[in-house]
């Protein structure tokens, strides 16, 4: 099985109200497919549930070419690397931090931002 194991870029609709805000790429998830909660449990649970409230095309997440599209949502994390063990030092956030602050500019349309987890509560 082909690893993407890269920094995984967010990923959604630019002109996003809804900003979605997790910890860092799954090691088995997002390493592995290249694209946000793509891939592991955590997916598994989320797009089902955006695709139900009109924020997803499709209710399944399984790798970056599957046709799935945001609507009006963007997702996105506070560290672009699958840290060890899920716990990423404060260096590895600091390091990314400059990512975010770019998605942060750019998405100039986020009204509600749904943060996940309290390391990804920490760059805002």
């Amino acid at each position: 099985m082909d690893y993407w194991a890269k920094p995984v870029p967010g990923f959604g609709d630019p002109q996003a109200h809804l900003l979605i805000l997790g910890l860092a790429p799954g090691a088995h998830g997002s390493n592995r497919t290249g694209r946000p909660f793509t891939g592991d449990g955590s997916g598994n649970f989320l797009y089902p549930v955006l695709y139900k409230a009109g924020f997803a095309s499709q209710p399944t997440a399984t790798h970056r070419d599957d046709g799935l599209r945001l609507l009006d949502a963007y997702i996105t994390a506070a560290v672009r690397c699958a840290p060890p063990d899920n716990k990423p030092e404060p260096q590895e956030i600091a390091n990314c931090s400059f990512h975010l602050d770019r998605e942060f500019s750019a998405l100039k349309n986020v009204k509600v931002v749904v943060v996940l987890g309290k390391i990804a509560l920490m760059p805002i």
